[in-house]
């Protein structure tokens, strides 16, 4: 798991002011405990597009909707026999959305509902 962070909007405009006034990236890295490629990709975001606030709505767009999320929760609850691909043929059956058993699993997993076994659960205790 990476330790991806994400910077806040004050902080990259600090970061872009001191850019502007002259001041070096090795010597914005080391103050905000940075890499040289962040300060970098910030400068030249700065110089493509005149702004260093992130573009609101990046990345994939998710398959299934808040609305949807709530329905598989809630059949999942009321059939908790249920497998992910049975529940995904539940999902499709009523709102037409065709969804993969992993989509509905990684769904349940959000609202702390579907846990998966570990798979030190798994060995026998003396």
């Amino acid at each position: 798991m990476s330790n991806h962070q994400r910077l806040d909007d004050g902080i990259r405009w600090r970061i872009g002011g001191r850019l502007e006034e002259g001041q070096s990236k090795v010597q914005i890295c080391r103050e905000f405990n940075l890499t040289p490629s962040v300060v970098c990709n910030l400068w030249n975001q700065f110089l493509d597009t005149g702004s260093i606030e992130r573009k609101p709505g990046q990345g994939r767009p998710r398959a299934t909707t808040a609305t949807e999320d709530r329905y598989l929760s809630i059949i999942a609850r009321r059939n908790r026999g249920a497998t992910a691909s049975q529940l995904s043929r539940d999902l499709y059956a009523a709102t037409g959305t065709r969804v993969s058993r992993v989509t509905v699993s990684k769904r349940l997993h959000e609202t702390h509902f579907y846990e998966q076994e570990s798979p030190f659960s798994m060995v026998q205790r003396a």
